[in-house]
């Protein structure tokens, strides 16, 4: 019993000493907007791991899973109202919030650039005000945007496709983009997709390289239009309460380890995606090449429609964004 009773009282005592130093330790609670299998949730994973490593002791990522915990259309306003304190969730899923996000995906600068050039302190304002949210990082930037058909796409004299023959898959991202360029158009969460196209509710699908073959869309669409149309625009952001609610040290090495992922993500999106598309090919999928007259106002549509868009809802920032990210 006296021995006992010593090993309450040591377990005791080890328990005060111990429990003031994990107190310091904040917890943050996190989702992803894809299932945790896609390539986008397991590029977060990543940095999760890099900031618990580092953050050992001071701030630690508790990750609570993906669309099934949190609908991706709803994220934005979780993280906003508090339910959620951060996100790995593309800019586009948030433009209800936060419609000049969409500069993001528009951009002609890599992340880095808009940084250095002054984009992202910008970003960081009109995030906060309108979407009470901090951004950490840009990450997984560089892929662009594909359409990808069921069928043979047929082709116009002037290079271009007939798109009023394609019923497509969207997100709010693009969906401007694709009505006009005149195709119908129709928007869901990637969860709604494989039963769309298995039905025919759709025959295209817009999407990247990077991730495609994980939700099994490729079983359909066995061909790629190029080239490609914006860029990526995941984000990993933070509730600005809780993040104004951090320790120094702990908003540091969020910070430097976003940084750095940032570049890291970067370059293996560029890895993957060669080796994912040539994956898809040696499956059989073929590529459809957009040229002359045809490939030229396909890109310039894309081009003014993310624009056009975002000042039709709020023109404050735009000349502003403008010069940082075009």
């Amino acid at each position: 019993m006296r021995i006992i009773g010593k090993l309450f009282v040591s377990s005791a005592l080890l328990a005060l000493t111990v429990s003031p130093g994990l107190a310091k330790e904040t917890t943050i609670n996190a989702v992803h907007f894809t299932p945790a299998q896609n390539t986008y949730a397991q590029s977060f994973l990543k940095f999760v791991d890099e900031v618990n490593k580092a953050g050992k002791g001071v701030v630690k990522i508790n990750v609570r899973g993906g669309p099934e915990v949190l609908p991706p259309d709803q994220q934005g306003e979780a993280q906003k109202n508090g339910l959620i304190d951060m996100l790995n969730t593309p800019a586009g899923l948030y433009l209800n919030l936060v419609p000049e996000g969409e500069a993001f995906s528009a951009s002609t600068k890599s992340p880095e650039e808009v940084r250095e050039n002054g984009g992202w302190d910008l970003m960081q304002k009109i995030y906060a005000k309108k979407g009470n949210a901090h951004l950490l990082a840009h990450i997984d930037a560089g892929a662009g945007f594909h359409i990808f058909t069921v069928d043979q796409p047929k082709k116009t004299d002037d290079g271009g496709i007939d798109w009023s023959k394609l019923k497509i898959r969207s997100s709010p991202l693009y969906r401007t983009f694709l009505e006009n360029l005149g195709a119908t158009v129709i928007v869901q969460s990637p969860g709604e997709i494989y039963t769309s196209l298995e039905r025919g509710v759709v025959n295209a699908n817009a999407y990247t390289i990077l991730g495609y073959q994980s939700f099994g869309w490729d079983k359909f669409t066995k061909y790629r239009v190029d080239p490609s149309f914006f860029q990526t625009d995941v984000l990993i952001s933070m509730n600005k309460d809780k993040w104004d609610s951090l320790s120094p040290e702990a908003q540091k090495i969020l910070t430097d380890t976003a940084k750095s992922f940032e570049k890291e993500s970067a370059e293996a999106v560029e890895k993957d995606t060669k080796e994912q598309a040539q994956q898809m090919i040696d499956a059989g999928q073929k590529i459809v090449t957009l040229s002359g007259k045809g490939k030229d106002e396909f890109l310039s549509k894309a081009s003014k429609a993310s624009w056009q868009r975002m000042e039709s809802r709020d023109p404050t920032y735009i000349s502003e964004l403008r010069k940082h990210f075009q």
